[in-house]
């Protein structure tokens, strides 16, 4: 009888190690297919000191024309170093019911927009104080507590979290996590986190950085200069012209949409991998190299002169030294997307809009970036083959090595570079440098739309 309960109890021990060691395995398989599947979506929940200056309305709205593209997750009014107190969530709950208004037209142009339901059922009040002062015992918010169950979630994938004003409704998610939870699950909550904070508007942000390095955090502070003339033609033809959406969208008073970089960084658009910060894309390029205290906004050390200072020394990741060039360098791309989307929002007939095209490369569908290994003298072939507009619009293509992210930094020659077949042959002097690639095709569409792939080789 003995014999028998040692042999039941082995057994048991096998089958739960057995079983962690599958639930492992199938997590990371599970990663790596959300990341090959086409229509991979990130997961996004903003923070935004709505009020403060007109951008983040105008953020709001392209954010809402382009919500296919995401899986939002929170719409959080919080505070920031210009808006240092909140009550209400009227500005939000008034742009996402004029979502209300175009979703019918947005949903017959792409799929997987969020219903205006769903919206309103994530739109909740953060941290209705400044900075750390609202941090702490019983300062828990719906926003803070919204943020902990996004990322508690049976997903593997990542949560980026963007801070469009203050960062302290992420940080009193975190403080809860922390004195609730063990230090394995704090780790494993942090590990999932993704941190984009918009030039740093309160002292929170230096907080989480000191207390929690291993947290990914962006603190992105070239975010100005890659937008349109200031309340120009662009705007007044192409968005604040177009419907419900267009009407809410308010002239300029500092720049425009300085908060827009945030979701733009995480655009699946086929360019850059948001993981990988040091590649370049829509929302900017990022270093690696930890950069010690990227101050806040001029206004933090005016409310409270150490409240970043007290915190020395913090390290978060900073823009490159191209700062907004490295946004700007795609102007047209996003430019277009916006104008398109705002399109899509004051019609429901297909036919009368432009759509964006699918690029293939080297026969892969997917929209992640391709990576490959070859030899000093190897000819590189490049082939978007395939690749197709929904629209039946002609194809214009462009094959260009991206300098900036590469480790070889001498010049590549692409033959036939802006034809679907391209090729290059890997110079004498790469060996163990990596070579950025990158796929840029657009349709003749009205306006023209645009699809990007990147190919990385890496030379041995």
């Amino acid at each position: 009888m003995k014999n028998n309960h040692q042999f039941l109890y082995i057994f048991i021990i096998l089958v739960v190690i057995i079983s962690c060691s599958t639930l492992k395995s199938s997590t990371k398989n599970e990663q790596i297919a959300y990341q090959k599947n086409s229509s991979y979506k990130p997961r996004i929940i903003n923070t935004t000191d709505l009020g403060a200056d007109p951008d983040d309305e105008q953020s709001m709205v392209r954010q809402l024309v382009s919500a296919n593209e995401y899986d939002i997750e929170g719409l959080i009014v919080a505070t920031g170093c210009w808006k240092k107190t909140q009550k209400t969530t009227a500005m939000l709950d008034k742009i996402v019911d004029t979502y209300t208004d175009v979703y019918p037209n947005l949903k017959a142009h792409a799929k997987g927009f969020p219903t205006p339901e769903y919206l309103k059922s994530i739109s909740v009040m953060g941290q209705t104080g400044y900075g750390m002062s609202d941090i702490g015992a019983g300062k828990d918010s719906p926003g803070s507590n919204l943020i902990i169950a996004s990322v508690d979630k049976d997903d593997p994938r990542p949560v980026w979290v963007m801070g469009w004003g203050g960062m302290n409704t992420i940080a009193q998610a975190i403080w809860n996590v922390k004195e609730s939870r063990t230090p394995e699950e704090l780790k494993k909550f942090l590990s999932k986190l993704r941190l984009y904070d918009v030039l740093g508007q309160d002292d929170s942000g230096a907080w989480i950085a000191k207390n929690f390095p291993e947290v990914f955090y962006i603190r992105a502070t070239g975010v100005y200069g890659w937008q349109p003339t200031k309340n120009g033609v662009y705007y007044q033809e192409n968005i604040q012209n177009h419907g419900p959406l267009g009407a809410v969208y308010p002239d300029t008073k500092y720049a425009p949409e300085g908060d827009t970089p945030a979701f733009m960084h995480v655009y699946p658009n086929g360019l850059n991998d948001p993981d990988q910060i040091d590649q370049g894309g829509w929302g900017g390029r990022f270093s690696f190299t930890k950069k010690a205290a990227i101050r806040s906004m001029s206004e933090v050390p005016k409310i409270k002169e150490d409240g970043e200072t007290r915190y020395d020394p913090y390290y978060m990741y900073g823009n490159t030294s191209e700062g907004s060039e490295a946004i700007k360098k795609w102007h047209n791309g996003y430019n277009n997307d916006f104008a398109a989307r705002m399109d899509w929002s004051v019609t429901s007939n297909y036919k009368d809009a432009n759509h964006h095209p699918i690029a293939i490369l080297n026969g892969d569908k997917s929209r992640q970036v391709l990576e490959t290994i070859a030899s000093v003298g190897e000819i590189i072939k490049l082939n978007a083959n395939g690749s197709i507009d929904p629209d039946d619009n002609a194809l214009a293509y462009s094959w260009f090595f991206y300098k900036e992210p590469s480790s070889y930094i001498n010049e590549i020659t692409i033959e036939n570079n802006t034809s679907s077949l391209a090729s290059f042959k890997i110079p004498n002097d790469a060996v163990g440098k990596n070579i950025h690639i990158i796929l840029e095709l657009h349709d003749d569409g009205n306006p023209n739309l645009y699809a990007y792939r990147r190919l990385i080789i890496n030379v041995k």
